[in-house]
């Protein structure tokens, strides 16, 4: 791990703010998870698993918008009725393999939030007048259903790192946690969500990757369902101005 632990510790102490996207990337590829953790997880195996898990979440996820598409196109007027903006929020992730992608949301902040850190303005004092209700209840997030019939996402996993979130990514190598399919949910959300530690939520991110079957993931989204008052879920309260100027 000695790779691993050499960028563990570049990107020690770094904020999240402290990288552009490309030398964010850069350092995430540089980092690499060690052959025996290959081995030991078997992140090549556990091929019958792997099929089933995505034939369930390609028709699940198809049954959900079917069903709920009275309840997306009810948020998304709410959305544009009490906000002038986007419907949608987009923001780039890190996915299976480190590979980019796009994840969406419900946006529940105003499009003049300040182009500040999250931690230097109070999210509640520029949430939409819908957004309160959309956190508290998850809803913002139904739009990953479209993220996982895309392949780029399954209802279980470990939940898609945020691009300039280095050390995360890094730390979770160590345990093959980014050469899964992440997840609308995890074994993570269900034991702290955002009061753990990024050491923490990549040991249990690891524990989700040696432990995965589709009963395992059975329990998380079982789990899931008492976690959905949304109260501690701080995943990241930048602005589209923010993301702009950072990918600059």
């Amino acid at each position: 791990m000695d790779c691993v632990e050499s960028l563990s510790a570049d990107v020690c102490g770094a904020s999240e703010q402290d990288f552009t996207f490309d030398e964010a990337i850069q350092i995430q590829r540089r980092s690499v998870v060690p052959e025996s953790v290959v081995e030991a997880v078997q992140l090549h195996g556990k091929y019958g698993y792997r099929v089933a898990k995505r034939a369930i979440d390609v028709v699940v996820s198809l049954c959900a918008v079917v069903f709920l598409s009275w309840l997306l196109l009810a948020v998304a007027v709410a959305v544009k009725a009490t906000s002038p903006g986007p419907v949608l929020f987009k923001q780039l992730r890190i996915g299976k393999h480190k590979e980019v992608f796009t994840i969406y949301k419900f946006r529940t902040m105003r499009v003049d939030t300040p182009d500040l850190p999250s931690h230097l303005i109070d999210a509640n004092d520029w949430m939409t007048p819908v957004g309160p209700f959309l956190r508290r209840s998850s809803v913002d997030e139904l739009p990953q259903l479209f993220n996982i019939i895309s392949g780029k996402m399954s209802f279980v996993g470990p939940r898609p790192a945020l691009w300039s979130q280095c050390d995360l990514v890094v730390e979770r190598d160590k345990f093959g946690a980014n050469d899964v399919m992440p997840g609308l949910t995890g074994w993570a959300q269900i034991n702290g969500r955002d009061e753990l530690t990024i050491k923490e939520k990549s040991v249990l991110d690891g524990e989700y990757v040696r432990n995965r079957s589709l009963l395992f993931d059975l329990k998380c989204l079982l789990g899931t369902l008492t976690k959905l008052s949304g109260e501690g879920v701080v995943e990241s309260n930048l602005s589209e101005a923010q993301e702009r100027r950072k990918l600059s």
